[in-house]
């Protein structure tokens, strides 16, 4: 396997667009959207450093994804596509492509890709680890998911910190915590079989669900307030809030392991449609679009990721396989 080819299976192209909704709502935020030279290179920045994370994450989980990730073709290392050499490879290439695109967009985008490969390499790795410490790596991985992103969507846009960035941000990040506690449910067999001390593991099911629900909900009313935080803005978002904690509650109360993967996908499903709600409202603003037809965006928004919803709730097969690809 080459490592431009390495470099594409790491990218895992499902949190890659997760990442890049985070960075174009950064963006977006500071006015209208517009592609340029700056934020392409902190895409690709981003990218890079997302890159990092995963090759140095499966060289150092490679025992636990055996346990939990044994078929899994985006882990190359546990199924015997690739080696460690080929990994570190891939890792040594990505590190400075990171560094040198950020550059290109400028000094602040540079320190924060900087900072981004900081959080991969001690979230892995020895002595910190960071995936070993049970409230940090929840805390610490949505800061590199969802605030570092955000941040560069807003520095390469050439924006200025203001309070709608600050309730933007803080939003995306508590919606994104409340969603990375929930692999852990995916992952607890090898995460137990190696003394990983998940929340999960850690504290129990209640204790997780709970604190997911409390993300939720906190994330859900900063971004109402963040957009508008009028009646139709908390309509929609709170129909989506409602859904997912309907499927944690499904989550919560189910005993099988598959009903579990099932409630955590099609939550999943409802939280990207936040994300793209909020990234549809921003472009709008952005484009002088009336409050109006705004939230009838939204609501139309909705109304897909509801048809998608019920079509799911029909088709449970496609749900797992869906969340597990």
């Amino acid at each position: 396997m080459t490592s431009a080819t390495l470099f594409l299976l790491m990218l895992r192209w499902r949190v890659a667009v997760t990442l890049w909704s985070f960075l174009l709502i950064g963006a977006a935020a500071q006015g209208p959207l517009r592609p340029s030279i700056a934020l392409l290179c902190a895409a690709a920045s981003l990218s890079a450093s997302y890159v990092v994370a995963t090759t140095v994450n499966d060289i150092a989980d490679r025992d636990v994804d055996r346990v939990n990730h044994p078929r899994d073709r985006a882990r190359p290392l546990v199924t015997g596509r690739a080696s460690e050499r080929d990994l570190w490879r891939t890792n040594a290439i990505a590190a400075p492509i990171a560094l040198a695109a950020a550059a290109v967009a400028g000094g602040p985008v540079l320190a924060v890709s900087a900072a981004s490969l900081v959080i991969g390499y001690t979230y892995s790795l020895r002595p910190v680890r960071l995936s070993y410490r049970t409230w940090l790596a929840p805390t610490v991985l949505s800061i590199a998911y969802a605030v570092v992103p955000y941040a560069l969507g807003l520095l390469a846009a050439g924006g200025r910190i203001e309070r709608v960035d600050i309730l933007l941000c803080g939003a995306l990040y508590a919606l994104f915590l409340a969603r990375i506690n929930l692999k852990d449910f995916r992952d607890r067999a090898g995460d137990a079989a190696f003394g990983k001390p998940t929340l999960l593991l850690a504290h129990g099911k209640t204790v997780t669900c709970a604190f997911t629900a409390v993300a939720l909900v906190a994330g859900s009313a900063t971004l109402v307030v963040a957009l508008s935080g009028r009646p139709g803005v908390i309509a929609i978002v709170s129909l989506f809030a409602a859904v997912i904690l309907w499927m944690l509650w499904r989550l919560w109360r189910s005993s099988d392991p598959r009903q579990e993967q099932i409630a955590i996908g099609l939550g999943a499903k409802m939280g990207n449609g936040l994300l793209v709600c909020t990234l549809a409202w921003l472009v709008l603003q952005a484009a002088g679009a009336p409050e109006g037809m705004r939230v009838l965006a939204l609501a139309f928004l909705a109304l897909v990721y509801g048809s998608v919803f019920v079509s799911l709730v029909g088709s449970p097969d496609d749900i797992e396989i869906a969340y597990k690809g």
